[in-house]
Formats: structure tokens, C-alpha cells, sequence
């Protein structure tokens, strides 16, 4: 054997040892990634088990909007229908439809009793409403003069939230503290016969609160609970002691609240006609 046929059988020898060594890095590789694709998959699952409800992410821009600026479009619907129809004081949900337009449809408590409310929405609505929450504004708190004292306002109030709890066709909606939403100043508008027993006005505000941001219900019936606790109804916040708390606050609606909600094709409503 030469020199040269020599070499080359050393050549061939090292190919045959490192083509199945490289081989079985790249499955023993392979094989490792799976596994901890499939823990990101089973982690993915735990953390956004309020995805698979259909809540829309405290961080995200439903519609184009932040959680935020919805919170303000909330208040601003509540205040504005006069309080025979608003469906805040409505114990069997016929005030439902009250107000309601664009693609978001809203939702309120009750004040000072439980309720069970039936309510038809029309398919492809999203759904936001409130557990709990609070909110000051200068027609309400006239020794207000600022936003920020508005802002430690309406958190004041809302720190006296001690429990929440959120449901959906009786599956409970998990991280409900990851909700809680403080909105930008907004402006609303008081009717004639408001519910906060003001003269009508334009004023600002700012709320604080603890929400649920559901993404549209699929056809058909759902219910939808909520309830929230409070570590005590007496009023002991300096800022706003002095201003009505009849809906600003959380007080007197930390009572259990049930829809009964039909989601509604328009065709289904228009043949029914």
C-alpha cells in the first residue's frame, strides 16, 4: 500500500465515523427542541387560559382603542342614558339595547341587589363590562381642581376592592387582577334626569376599575357572571368624601350580577319580524 492509498483509507475511515456521529447530534437535537417546544406549548396553555375565553389582553388595542380609552367610552354610555332606562337600575334586562352602538357592547351591575337580566346582542359584538370599579370627576367632586387629584381619587376608591370574580358559561375567568384598568381623562355628558341627580353638564373625569374585555360570543346562549367585595362601605377617602358616591364608586354594587345573554344573527332578528 503507498503512501497516498494509505491516507485516503484514514480519510474514508474518519467519513464513516463522523457521518452517523453528526447524524446523531442533529436527531439528539431535533429531539431536544421538540420537548421544549412542547413546554412552551403546555406554558402557553396555563398563561393564557383567559385567551381560550375569548378575553381580550390587558395590553391590547381592541378596535384600534386601549383597554383605557374603552373604559372612558363605558362611563360616557352609563352617563348618558336618563336613569328611568338606564340599564344600570334595570332588575330584568329590558334596557339591554340602551344606548348601545359601534362593535363593543357594554354592561353594567347593579346597585344595592342582586339581578339576573336577560339580553339579547347581536353576533360579532364584542363585550365589556365591570366587576367593580370607581370614578371622580370635577362635577361630582367640586374641591377637585386637578387630574391627578382626580387619578388618586377614583384609586383611592378602588383599593377598598378586596375580591373579584368573573365567569363565562360557568368557567372562571382566571388573573382577573391583571385587569384592573385606570382610564385617560375623558370627557361625559349629563342628560336631563341623569343618574348621578346632577344638573345637565359637560365635565371630565377619570376611572378606575376592574374589567372583563370579551372578544364576540359565537351564536346562541351564554351566561355571564360577575361579583366583587369590598373591605368596607363606609366612605373614608379624603378627596372624595364630599361627592356623591350613588354610581361613582364601588359601594352598594358589590352584589352578584347574571346575564342570560342570547347572541342573535341579524337574519335570526330580521325573520323573526
Amino acid at each position: 500500500m503507498t503512501s497516498r492509498e494509505y491516507k485516503q483509507n484514514i480519510v474514508c475511515v474518519r467519513y464513516d465515523i463522523l457521518i452517523p456521529l453528526v447524524m446523531v447530534m442533529i436527531i439528539i437535537s431535533l429531539l431536544l427542541s421538540c420537548q421544549a417546544a412542547k413546554g412552551n406549548d403546555s406554558s402557553s396553555i396555563v398563561n393564557n387560559s383567559t385567551s381560550k375565553l375569548g378575553v381580550f389582553s390587558a395590553d391590547s388595542k381592541p378596535y384600534g382603542l386601549r383597554y383605557g380609552q374603552w373604559t372612558a367610552k363605558w362611563w360616557q354610555w352609563a352617563y348618558s342614558i336618563p336613569k328611568e332606562i338606564n340599564p344600570s337600575y334595570d332588575d330584568t334586562g329590558k334596557n339591554c339595547a340602551q344606548g348601545q352602538s359601534g362593535p363593543v357592547w357594554f354592561l353594567t351591575g347593579a346597585y344595592r341587589h342582586a339581578v339576573n337580566r336577560l339580553c339579547d346582542i347581536p353576533a360579532g359584538k364584542a363585550i365589556l363590562f365591570t366587576i367593580l370599579n370607581s370614578e371622580c370627576s370635577y362635577a361630582e367632586f367640586p374641591n377637585i381642581k386637578t387630574e391627578k387629584i382626580l387619578r388618586e381619587c377614583s384609586k383611592e376608591m378602588q383599593d377598598k376592592v378586596i375580591h373579584i370574580e368573573a365567569s363565562i358559561d360557568g368557567i372562571s375567568i382566571k388573573n382577573l387582577s391583571n385587569y384592573r384598568i385606570q382610564s385617560p381623562l375623558f370627557n361625559f355628558t349629563l342628560p336631563k334626569n341623569n343618574i348621578l341627580g346632577l344638573a345637565p353638564q359637560t365635565t371630565q373625569a377619570v376611572s378606575d376599575g376592574n374589567w372583563v374585555f370579551l372578544q364576540p360570543l359565537s351564536v346562541g346562549k351564554h351566561v355571564i357572571y360577575f361579583q366583587g367585595e369590598l373591605k368596607s362601605n363606609n366612605v373614608t377617602t379624603t378627596p372624595a368624601k364630599s361627592g356623591n358616591y350613588t354610581f361613582a364608586g364601588p359601594y352598594g354594587w358589590d352584589f352578584p350580577d347574571t346575564y342570560h345573554i342570547t347572541v342573535v344573527n341579524s337574519t335570526d332578528e330580521a325573520s323573526e319580524h
